[in-house]
């Protein structure tokens, strides 16, 4: 019972803290990330990091991914794609180097400092996913950039990770062996996408059974998510592939409107707040320095570096500024290379508090930025 009631208190908590923050003029998103860490350890301890929690929040945030491959134009997708790859490059070398100068400042050596540098690196874009969502941005030219980016930019640091696991952690990686697995997996969610889940989801709709759609959508966003994960790729990653897949389709609209109700109420709650329960302020004060300047440069590096790529790309100066601030937040993925990191010696422990809040601030400041920076007609050029 005791999870019982933890989720009604997400549930509610959750509820009353986005309301109040659409009130003050500022996405859901934000009160929703911010009274994550109020009733977490970090302020009144009501809700404690667990197992069933991490599962709810697993499946909170690939049904997230999975609306917003729902609702995307894939042909916007395509048309944006070297625009994407330049927001992705900026957006993985000045925080690469930020975040190595920084290690090096700290004392830390060239490997520590390195692995900071490719955490920083890093970005999910499932909070700004939401943002735009609630923006009305979702179908944009601007989106439809950074969620392609996002996908570079995943593929890029999985293979970084690699090599830096290899040469300066002592891993033993065969990088031929992940980039082929990668490449398979685009390859195979290309050939689903155009075939495979289009005649899946017309055989699926002709069981007989309760809401065939539905459970057709569901499952393939979770053996997409898997088959990403098996292949080296995030599992945000193959929801979202998965979402795009069924938008081919004309069982979309029945699948997001069914779903989407029980996604929100229940498992995307529970994903904000985890964010917020990773959030400790236990010996914060003797690292508040490089806590306070890690903060600062993976907000100003990821907003720089995608940013520049997007004006590269011909988009006008607000929406380049918008585009760089989807792609600052770290979430999830931050802190799972940052976990990879402590266990094998490449982040040493003093530290990892400093980077679990540098995650958390870069993503709930990115709710607020993309609000002030949306495009009020999408005015790329």
């Amino acid at each position: 019972m005791e999870f019982i009631t933890q989720l009604i208190i997400i549930i509610i908590a959750t509820k009353l803290a986005g309301d109040l923050s659409i009130r003050l003029g500022q996405p859901s998103v934000l009160g929703t990330l911010l009274v994550g860490i109020l009733i977490g350890p970090a302020a009144l301890n009501w809700i404690e990091p667990s197992e069933l929690i991490d599962t709810f929040s697993m499946i909170g945030v690939l049904l997230l991914m999975f609306f917003a491959g729902l609702e995307t134009d894939l042909e916007q997708l395509k048309k944006n794609r070297n625009a994407s790859v330049a927001v992705a490059l900026g957006g993985i070398i000045l925080p690469f180097a930020g975040g190595y100068g920084l290690g090096i400042m700290a004392g830390m050596t060239n490997n520590e400092a390195m692995f900071i540098g490719l955490l920083l690196s890093a970005t999910s874009v499932s909070i700004s996913v939401q943002t735009f969502k609630e923006l009305g941005q979702l179908k944009s030219r601007e989106s439809a950039t950074v969620l392609g980016a996002a996908l570079v930019d995943d593929i890029a640091v999985v293979i970084l990770l690699a090599v830096v696991m290899s040469f300066i952690g002592g891993g033993d990686v065969n990088l031929g062996l992940l980039i082929g697995k990668k490449v398979l997996f685009f390859a195979g969610a290309i050939i689903a996408v155009w075939k495979i889940v289009p005649w899946l989801m017309r055989k699926l709709s002709l069981v007989k059974t309760n809401e065939p759609v539905i459970k057709a959508g569901i499952v393939l966003c979770f053996v997409f998510a898997w088959f990403a994960e098996s292949m080296g790729v995030a599992g945000i990653i193959g929801a979202f592939i998965a979402g795009v897949a069924i938008s081919q389709t004309a069982f979309h609209k029945e699948v997001e409107r069914k779903l989407e109700p029980i996604a929100y109420t229940v498992f995307v709650p529970v994903f904000f707040v985890s964010i917020g329960l990773n959030v400790s302020f236990e010996g914060i004060s003797e690292h508040l320095i490089f806590t306070l300047l890690l903060c600062f440069v993976a907000i100003i590096s990821k907003w720089i570096g995608s940013g520049v790529g997007a004006k590269l790309s011909r988009f006008n100066t607000r929406s380049s500024l918008f585009i760089g601030a989807g792609m600052i937040s770290r979430g999830e993925i931050a802190l799972i290379i940052a976990s990879i990191g402590l266990t094998s010696g490449l982040l040493a422990q003093q530290y990892f508090t400093a980077v679990v809040i540098a995650v958390v601030v870069s993503t709930v400041v990115t709710p607020p930025l993309l609000k002030w920076l949306s495009p009020r007609q999408s005015a790329s050029k």
